[in-house]
């Protein structure tokens, strides 16, 4: 068992209907045609599957996809959508947990790697996804840059969604490396909010290109989004994609 904090049987049931952007074809679009180009004739891995939301449909482009997911809750409602027999997932951590078979592409997307709390599992994430890998296949992850510009002096927070229904803020242990990110979510209409918050050890771009070094990958590629816009400096997230040496 990692760090990472466990998906509860509540959070799961209304995870889709909560991401219902996230799950639009104007998201999923370019995230599916990026993947399955990577992936070719090979299988795909993905690591924190979650429901399933890019790797159920992935599947049902034609490529054949294995999940590992932490949370029994978190796989059970994607076990609701497809059957184990055309989408396998096993239930571990994805620092550690191994499938059989080698696989084109490994990839871990929503800045799911911030989930392992420490930069040593955040290694062997890394170490694992190499594991899979076929020689010249690739490890793709999507990931937010910190924010850390946004923080005046004395400031630890820094709001990323104030909407009708939703107040979300990170707060920043600059010392850590860890932020939590705080959710008021608004539930009918007598003005309840339910609170949430989580846990997650943010990483730079250059900090993940030492730990794919280390796990014996190549920086092939680092892009702004899915569409492939370039990276600059002004970038609010980056796919990126290594390489396993052929």
């Amino acid at each position: 068992m990692t760090s990472s904090e466990l998906w509860t049987r509540a959070t799961a049931d209304r995870y889709d209907a909560e991401e219902t952007e996230m799950s639009s074809a104007a998201v999923l679009g370019p995230t599916l045609a990026f993947l399955a180009e990577l992936a070719g004739d090979g299988r795909a891995l993905e690591f924190a599957i979650g429901t399933g939301r890019v790797g159920v449909p992935l599947r049902e482009r034609g490529v054949p996809v294995v999940g590992i997911e932490l949370s029994e809750h978190m796989a059970a409602v994607l076990r609701h959508k497809i059957d184990e027999d055309t989408l396998p997932v096993a239930v571990g951590d994805m620092a550690s947990t191994v499938v059989p078979g080698e696989f084109t592409l490994v990839y871990l997307v929503y800045n799911t790697i911030t989930n392992l709390l420490t930069q040593d599992e955040q290694v062997e994430c890394f170490r694992n996804a190499a594991r899979h890998l076929e020689p010249g296949g690739r490890f793709v992850i999507e990931l937010g840059v910190p924010p850390l510009r946004f923080l005046p002096p004395g400031q630890v927070a820094v709001p990323f969604d104030v909407s009708e229904h939703h107040l979300g803020f990170d707060t920043f242990d600059l010392v850590e490396q860890i932020l939590v990110s705080h959710h008021f979510t608004r539930e009918g209409n007598d003005g309840r909010y339910r609170r949430a918050n989580s846990r997650h050890r943010y990483a730079w771009p250059a900090e993940l290109d030492l730990m794919a070094r280390i796990a014996g990958l190549e920086l092939e590629r680092r892009v702004a989004d899915w569409d492939g816009a370039p990276f600059t400096q002004d970038s609010a997230k980056h796919i990126s994609v290594w390489r396993k040496p052929a």
